[in-house]
């Protein structure tokens, strides 16, 4: 599943490309994606004008002057910029389900070969939108700090995996990022969330900064289905210390990555660097 750093990157990706343009059409060849595409899409965002693109958590939010356009990509959705005479325009795959044609040419292309993702629309402020109560701090913003951090997880008794992976406490950091900013702290991800310590917190706090801003960096990972708006893959997953590398030596220590499920995620971790 794209997790927040594939989000961010489509975001920075497809962003130059459709701000301040005026939509001329919305083509919906498939509408049954994880809720059904509002019939009456095309008509609303026909000769509007794109005033910005953002995020909030795994959801892309482009907004104009009536509402916005909130995408989600699923388990397997993606974005693609394809600009006035690519000849790929006129060649939609089967799992190319929708596209915003822009007045300039640029099209904006929805591919979903799963249909997990959400193309909705709502006609009011982000903040009101159902899906987007209710979630915790960005990562990577100010709000996200030690204090707050130690404040949410002295409160829980679950393993402070499962608690970094919940959009109550921080939103967007899904199981590869929560996996490998354990690793970078030092600390088990079988733990209970309140046993951990002020300063435990605070290199977690830090950990998860630094992973999420390396894998923007590096475009994401590279997940079986993700590419970024370009086509291209991420290649974060170069660098992973514990993901998907079971039974493989750590890289710190050397000691066999091991393997176990909590909450039905794959939990990667070294029982030697992590206490």
């Amino acid at each position: 599943m794209p997790e927040l750093p594939e989000v961010e990157t489509t975001l920075r990706g497809i962003s130059p490309h459709i701000n301040n343009q005026t939509v001329a059409a919305a083509t919906i060849r498939q509408n049954k994606l994880r809720w059904p595409v509002p019939d009456h899409l095309g008509g609303t965002l026909q000769n509007q004008t794109v005033r910005a693109c953002n995020r909030r958590a795994k959801y892309l939010l482009v907004q104009f002057d009536t509402g916005i356009l909130l995408i989600h990509l699923g388990m397997s959705g993606s974005l693609r910029i394809f600009t006035e005479g690519d000849p790929h325009i006129e060649q939609p795959g089967k799992h190319d389900h929708i596209d915003f044609t822009f007045a300039n040419g640029t099209v904006l292309r929805y591919h979903d070969p799963r249909r997990f993702g959400a193309v909705l629309w709502f006609a009011g402020a982000p903040e009101h939108h159902p899906l987007l109560t209710g979630l915790g701090p960005e990562p990577l913003e100010a709000e996200f700090n030690t204090d707050y951090l130690y404040r949410k997880l002295h409160s829980q008794k679950r393993a402070v995996k499962l608690a970094l992976m919940d959009n109550a406490v921080v939103v967007g950091v899904g199981n590869i990022y929560a996996n490998e900013s354990l690793f970078k702290a030092g600390i088990s991800p079988k733990r209970p969330a309140n046993k951990i310590t002020k300063k435990e917190s605070e290199r977690l706090t830090e950990a998860i900064r630094a992973i999420l801003q390396r894998a923007i960096e590096t475009g994401g990972s590279t997940l079986r289905d993700f590419v970024n708006s370009d086509g291209q893959s991420g290649y974060f997953q170069q660098e992973y210390n514990v993901y998907g590398r079971h039974n493989q030596p750590c890289r710190q220590c050397g000691s066999p990555i091991q393997k176990e499920t909590i909450g039905q995620r794959g939990t990667f971790y070294c029982t030697h660097c992590q206490k």
